[in-house]
């Protein structure tokens, strides 16, 4: 933003437009929007209906402050400390995943399944992290209880405050993998979006993602793309009760082996793709 300051929100928008622009950012127009917005106390729609409005110093400041931390490629949920799923607003910090709409696939698969089963069900969400996937289905599965696992205490925590925003009931567990639910269960749909990604393949993330977001819920073991696809289909896949579904996030290219490996288990599988003809979702039924 230039040193003369702006006077008006509408001229606020327009300098954060251009100086994210200048930055490379990925959607400049979009996340000027936002975060003016958030400087100002206001949602975008009410930006949009206040473009005349006068802006004060610490206004400018507030903005000015926002935008260099997007100018250095800090995703644009972290800065807000909300990301929207599903039609609700998650609160998000540097502790868990940005949640994407991709992952919303996942949620329709999951309530389609339910809905087949016509009565309420149980679900186990393994790797929770900001809880986005666990309290919508706590939400959306009227009558259903679920359990919510992560490694993380931090992305418990934060998962925890998302479940009590909204009023979802949960049971929240710390453990490392399917393997922490043994003995519970079984569940009439167990539910991940685990990590995909080969630590080699770093180099080529964003730096939204490579330098922002956590590493633990990004990258895989020994950089085996299919780790935890592995673990999920096998100690994931008995906390499945019969009758009952596993759903699985994958990477952009794990498709076909994920469901090479699923068809081994001897189980009826198949692969959902997303918005983007992308094959993003394994089913695999007990």
């Amino acid at each position: 933003m230039s040193q003369e300051a702006p006077r008006s929100a509408g001229e606020m928008l327009a300098r954060a437009r251009e100086f994210l622009a200048r930055k490379g950012t990925g959607e400049p127009r979009l996340e000027a929007e936002l975060l003016v917005a958030h400087a100002l106390g206001l949602t975008r729609l009410q930006l949009f209906l206040r473009l005349d409005q006068p802006v004060l110093e610490a206004e400018v400041a507030r903005a000015r402050e926002l935008l260099v931390r997007r100018g250095k490629h800090e995703p644009v949920a972290y800065i807000t400390g909300s990301r929207e799923f599903y039609g609700r607003a998650f609160a998000v910090a540097s502790g868990v995943l940005v949640p994407r709409p991709e992952t919303e696939l996942l949620v329709d698969l999951a309530r389609a399944q339910a809905k087949e089963l016509g009565r309420p069900v149980s679900f186990a969400d393994i790797g929770t992290g900001s809880g986005c996937i666990a309290v919508t289905l706590a939400k959306e599965l009227e009558g259903s209880t679920g359990v919510a696992l992560d490694i993380s205490s931090r992305a418990l925590e934060i998962a925890r405050a998302n479940a009590a925003k909204h009023s979802a009931t949960l049971e929240f567990i710390e453990g490392n993998g399917p393997e922490a639910l043994s003995g519970r269960g079984p569940f009439d749909l167990v539910v991940s979006n685990p990590p995909y990604i080969p630590p080699s393949e770093r180099a080529s993330l964003a730096p939204d993602v490579r330098d922002h977001e956590p590493a633990l819920a990004l990258f895989t073991p020994q950089d085996d793309p299919d780790h935890w696809l592995r673990r999920l289909l096998g100690p994931g896949l008995g906390l499945v009760a019969p009758g009952g579904t596993l759903l699985v996030e994958l990477g952009h290219q794990q498709g076909p082996r994920a469901l090479e490996l699923a068809l081994a288990t001897g189980r009826p599988s198949k692969l959902h793709k997303d918005f983007a003809g992308l094959e993003r979702v394994l089913e695999v039924s007990k």
